[in-house]
């Protein structure tokens, strides 16, 4: 049998003139204590059994298999035991014979006890030291069985009879072991949360987000008494999974609960005959620091030996599964849906992101004012990744802890058939604006010392490491390192007043093998353009034409390279950037090729922290070659912004199209940018990520 399968050989003690009834699962073995049962002065046996049962004589550390003529006598010692299987299933209980005589050619008469109209399955005559006819038998009937728990272990989408890598679960390619998906999407509009939140189910399609569990049987039309077959869950894995069968397949269908939460076991209907049970099976949790994913189910089959005492096991079939992580997508898929918010004063922009979906051909889905609440930060408020298994993958959007205004749109307007929701909320800790999700972003495939990254890493901002400070919530970094399959990696961005790694770096998918660019946001970048323009005679150039907010009041290049404060806050902050620069390397395996520096500057808050001087253009939307980037107001150069120049210098020759839309009054002014206020919906990888080796 497969590894699945659990069986201690039971030995059963046979009793001379009687007859024992035993059950036997098909591919186990039962023991038949021979030496026991024997009649005084007894020196040897024969013993006959029909086609179906399989017998070795096991006298010590020797076992020969029996023919079943009865021919051949074996001398009788202590520890002599009989080694019986059953390579088929019985028609009927009790109808596999074992038979044994005192020779091929003679019909010994059965005592008293064993005259009846069905024979034995198993007749041990035996005889005296010196012979001649048989002093007495010991008969066993035997019943044969099939059970087999199964799933698909081979991740083709078919659940496969018996696999014999059913109970364990492996990575890569070659790897063994089925999927369960974490049912966290809501199929009916009635209920408020998703549909792993409670033990229903109101229609067949949500049996489409479970994986099939199928218990085949063998055997006769019924079990004979004393027998029973159960399927149980650890105490431990209860909360983690749920198991659904349906009666009445064919008319009238009831989805019934019978695994998981309070329900440890559940006592399942002998079908008789040939047989298969479908059972359906949901995940009830992601993987999580105290959770590796991983959870089994058993088939027992519990024997009863007499009236008053508890049946015990004497045969278990496992199965293994492991929840499928939370995935994230990087700049470099493509877009499906663009969230964004609509607020009093960001019509303009509205606009121009309308016009920007528009040209990369996906959906712009906008949250009204009645939704938001004055909430104009999408970015923040939600992650979106997918679930992935053989039979199905779907949406799921992570929802972060900050709980501002957009709180319920995660809920209300996502949560829905095949778009599933899950979050994490600190008991303890709290909350600050590294929880943010603009503090949460992945990196497109890399390979780093000849390591494979086939989904990315995960990018999250914390503060230095030598010193205390701001910190994503434990419990969302526990949350996402238990996904394994994108290895986080934290980065230190506590030195930003809003303090999330959007604002300084951002990926952008290149025609190249490499396959993207790592983009870093560089005031040493933006200083050595602007000493290049006042070279060049521009040092008089104006910055923010068109805005007058405050501290732009007549900006030249001039000014901002004799402002020494400002210089000094910059340098600081390009050795913040630089220090993350080595990591991103190191972790990610770029070299310098790999990344592209665009001009940015910073200035210090009251707290020393540093916040952008104009629109950050790193934080940028990504829609395949599209770009939205926030539109800098730098230096008018011969009727050109010189930053917007620059950066379509360095994007263009990677075929990406760079669209500079104006933020700086809807979001800049309140410290953030393009990519703070859009959020982006986009396809899953290609890649199983279970084909990976974490």
């Amino acid at each position: 049998r497969g590894c699945g399968a659990m069986l201690r050989e039971r030995t059963l003690r046979l009793q001379a003139g009687s007859r024992m009834e035993a059950l036997c699962v098909l591919g186990t073995r039962i023991a038949a204590d021979v030496y026991a049962a024997a009649p005084a002065g007894a020196g040897s046996f024969s013993l006959k059994h029909t086609e179906a049962v399989e017998v070795e004589v096991v006298t010590g550390e020797r076992a020969e298999a029996a023919p079943g003529d009865g021919a051949q006598r074996w001398p009788l010692s202590k520890g002599t035991v009989l080694r019986l299987s059953m390579s088929q299933p019985s028609a009927k209980a009790n109808d596999n014979k074992v038979r044994s005589g005192a020779a091929a050619d003679v019909a010994q008469p059965l005592p008293a006890p064993l005259t009846r109209r069905r024979l034995p399955q198993v007749t041990v005559s035996y005889y005296s030291e010196g012979g001649g006819q048989a002093m007495d038998q010991a008969g066993l009937l035997l019943t044969g069985i099939g059970i087999s728990l199964d799933v698909d272990a081979d991740r083709d989408g078919v659940v496969e009879n018996n696999n014999p890598n059913k109970a364990t679960w492996t990575w890569g390619p070659d790897g063994q072991g089925a999927i369960l998906l974490v049912n966290c999407d809501r199929e009916s509009p009635l209920v408020p949360a998703p549909d792993c939140d409670d033990n229903k189910v109101f229609d067949k399609e949500d049996l489409l987000d479970m994986s099939r569990m199928v218990l085949r049987t063998k055997g006769p039309q019924k079990l004979p008494r004393g027998y029973e077959i159960v399927l149980h869950v650890p105490i431990s894995d209860a909360d983690k999974v749920g198991v659904f069968y349906v009666q009445n397949p064919f008319f009238g269908q009831r989805y019934v609960h019978v695994l998981g939460r309070r329900k440890l076991f559940h006592s399942v209907q002998y079908p008789g005959g040939p047989a298969e049970l479908e059972f359906f099976v949901e995940g009830l949790r992601f993987p999580d620091d105290a959770f590796p994913g991983l959870v089994s189910i058993h088939v027992s089959l519990l024997e009863t030996l007499a009236e008053g005492i508890p049946p015990a096991p004497i045969f278990t079939d496992t199965v293994a599964f492991r929840v499928a992580p939370w995935i994230m997508t990087p700049n470099t898929l493509a877009p499906v849906s663009v969230f964004v918010c609509s607020v009093k004063d960001n019509y303009l922009f509205l606009k121009e992101i309308r016009s920007l979906v528009a040209k990369a051909g996906c959906e712009l889905r906008v949250c009204y004012g009645y939704m938001n609440r004055g909430d104009r930060w999408m970015q923040d408020e939600v992650e979106f990744g997918y679930i992935h298994a053989p039979h199905k993958s779907f949406p799921v959007v992570l929802d972060s802890p900050r709980d501002g205004g957009l709180k319920d749109f995660p809920i209300k307007k996502l949560l829905g058939p095949d778009f599933g929701y899950v979050t994490r909320e600190p008991l303890f800790e709290a909350v600050t604006s590294l929880d943010s999700f603009g503090n949460l972003e992945v990196s497109p495939p890399v390979t780093v010392g000849g390591r494979e990254y086939p989904l990315g890493r995960i990018l999250i901002g914390s503060s230095f490491p030598t010193a205390a400070g701001r910190r994503m919530t434990k419990v969302v970094r526990d949350f996402l390192y238990a996904q394994q399959v994108q290895s986080p990696v934290e980065l230190y961005s506590d030195w930003l007043t809003v303090g999330h790694v959007d604002e300084f770096v951002t990926f952008v998918p290149s025609p190249d093998v490499k396959g993207f660019r790592m983009l870093m946001a560089s005031p040493a970048a933006c200083y050595q353009l602007f000493r290049e323009k006042q070279k060049e005679g521009q040092g008089e150039a104006t910055m923010f034409k068109g805005y007058s907010g405050p501290d732009t009041k007549r900006v030249t290049i001039n000014k901002v390279l004799s402002n020494e404060a400002m210089v000094q806050q910059n340098q600081y902050v390009q050795r913040c950037i630089d220090w993350n620069r080595d990591i991103l390397k190191r972790e990610l395996g770029l070299v310098e090729s790999d990344i592209l520096d665009v001009p940015a500057l910073f200035r210090m808050d009251r707290e020393g922290k540093a916040v952008a001087f104009f629109p950050n253009m790193v934080n940028m939307i990504v829609l395949s070659r599209h770009l939205g980037i926030p539109k800098p107001f730098g230096p008018i150069v011969a009727g050109v912004c010189c930053l917007e120049q620059h950066v379509r210098a360095l994007l263009e020759p990677l075929g990406l199209a760079c669209s500079f839309i104006d933020d700086i009054s809807s979001y800049h002014k309140h410290l953030g940018e393009v990519h703070c206020g859009t959020n982006v919906h986009r396809r899953p990888f290609a890649f199983k990520w279970w084909h990976a080796a974490p």
